[in-house]
């Protein structure tokens, strides 16, 4: 690394680095390299980002400084923050984060928020019963055991590992029991003659396998292939589900789905093809993208 050299001695105080630190990101074409900066250090020094500027004059010692230059090598690589850190923020809580599992996304948030809105607008007083389908962190069946823990939530992944993060994230929460996790491909594991589900929810790939090895090297890199690769046109993993779910819920149950922004016109065919849903909503995300398809099984 750069001048790495100069990573020693007493002068190195917060804002000094964070000072080298940001400029060295900004010549390696880092994305948003002062927050980078920030996260990172405030993560060595176990202060909150905001504290960074309290005690800017305040020196490192040897082992924050190496402990960060590791970080700092890491980054470079296009490492993505939340991989290097194990945790990353979404909706109201932090989750923990590996290679094997995705980084959730700000809009994925866009699907909890319509998840909870339809559980809300239903005045019995029954639990209702919620499966995630490709659940990975667990961040999303999480966000609603935390805002609606009276549900029967179960979860699944195709990759144990993933599992294991999850079940992890539901142990720091203390919601051991609320959750109920199985490893499996999508609705295979379940029996036909199984208990109907009120909602089923999923953030599926849906990237066009051809446009991977295009996207940020952060996530073509880093990020597990099989949550993003959703086939030659980004729907195989969409109309998969499309196509089964309504096996598995209730007349009037909800199916909501995280798409890809111009995903639209083809999951409305898929929709229409099976026959079996109505009241499909598209919903965008922060930046007035398509981001999220909601429809009832009909009665």
């Amino acid at each position: 690394m750069q001048k790495t050299a100069a990573f020693r001695g007493p002068e190195w105080t917060i804002l000094k680095i964070l000072q080298w630190t940001t400029s060295y990101f900004k010549s390696h074409d880092i994305e948003s390299p002062r927050s980078a900066a920030e996260i990172l250090l405030a993560h060595v020094l176990n202060l909150k980002r905001v504290e960074l500027y309290v005690h800017y004059d305040q020196p490192l010692t040897r082992s924050e400084l190496e402990q960060f230059k590791v970080f700092i090598k890491r980054r470079i690589k296009r490492e993505p923050v939340a991989y290097i850190l194990g945790t990353r923020g979404f909706w109201t809580i932090d989750v923990r984060v590996s290679k094997d599992v995705l980084i959730p996304r700000p809009e994925t948030e866009c699907l909890v928020e319509e998840a909870l809105s339809r559980l809300s607008q239903d005045r019995s007083s029954a639990a209702k019963r919620i499966l995630e389908l490709g659940t990975g962190s667990g961040a999303i069946i999480l966000a609603l055991a935390l805002q609606q823990p009276q549900n029967i939530l179960i979860a699944s992944d195709i990759s144990m590992n993933a599992v294991q993060i999850a079940t992890e994230n539901v142990r720091d929460r203390g919601l051991q029991g609320s959750i109920h996790f199985f490893c499996g491909d999508w609705l295979d594991p379940i029996r036909l003659d199984a208990e109907l589900f009120d909602m089923i929810l999923s953030n599926p790939p849906y990237i066009r396998k051809d446009e991977i090895s295009r996207l940020q090297p952060e996530i073509y890199r880093y990020e597990p292939l099989a949550a993003l690769d959703g086939g030659p046109d980004g729907l195989d993993c969409l109309e998969r589900i499309i196509t089964t779910a309504y096996n598995f819920l209730r007349p009037g149950g909800s199916l909501l789905l995280e798409i890809g922004y111009d995903q639209r016109p083809a999951v409305q065919k898929i929709i229409d093809k099976t026959g079996r849903y109505e009241n499909v909503q598209f919903l965008k995300d922060y930046s007035g993208n398509n981001r999220v398809v909601g429809m009832r099984k009909k009665e």
